[in-house]
This record gives structure tokens, C-alpha cells and sequence, in this order.
């Protein structure tokens, strides 16, 4: 990947991941579908200016959607869970 807003997307903020974050200091995105852990790690640690301690990565499956009589599918979407390490924080919300 040649830069780091190439691999990141964007937060994921669903009731699941607000929990994480609040809990267990782990923040969600949604990455590109060719990224690896190593550059996922790298990309979060130089944009946010935090340690990693841990990624988690999983590939969404496009689910098939209706519209009247024509079917389609949504997007294929990877997902990143980065723990950081103690001490460490994401503002995500600019406050």
C-alpha cells in the first residue's frame, strides 16, 4: 500500500464497537480488502500517534439485497479490531 488513508476507510461506529471501545480498548475499522495486519498496524500507529498491541481481521461477506424484482449484492468489506496498548486512546469523536 503505498499510503495509510489507502489502507484505513473508516471507523466503524455500531453499538458493538462503542462497546469495545469502552471496555476493552479496542477500535474497529473498516480497511481495504488487500491489507494486512502488518500494514494496518502501521497505518493506525502513524495516523493516530498510539502503540498497537493487536489486530483482528475479518472479511464481511456481501449480502444479497432485493428491490422490487431485481436482486442484488452489497459490497465485499474487510473489518479490522486494533487493540491498543494500555495507556493508549483514539479520539474519534474530536473532543
Amino acid at each position: 500500500m503505498a499510503h495509510i488513508t489507502d489502507v484505513l476507510k473508516k471507523p466503524v461506529l455500531t453499538e458493538e464497537s462503542m462497546r469495545l471501545m469502552a471496555e476493552e480498548n479496542k477500535y474497529t475499522f473498516d480497511v481495504n480488502v488487500n491489507a494486512n495486519k502488518i500494514e494496518i498496524k502501521s497505518a493506525v500507529e502513524k495516523m493516530f500517534n498510539v502503540k498497537v498491541a493487536s489486530v483482528n481481521v475479518m472479511n464481511v461477506k456481501p449480502k444479497t439485497k432485493r428491490v422490487g424484482r431485481y436482486e442484488g449484492k452489497t459490497n465485499r468489506r474487510r473489518k479490522a479490531i486494533v487493540k491498543l496498548v494500555a495507556g493508549n486512546e483514539i479520539n474519534l469523536f474530536g473532543e
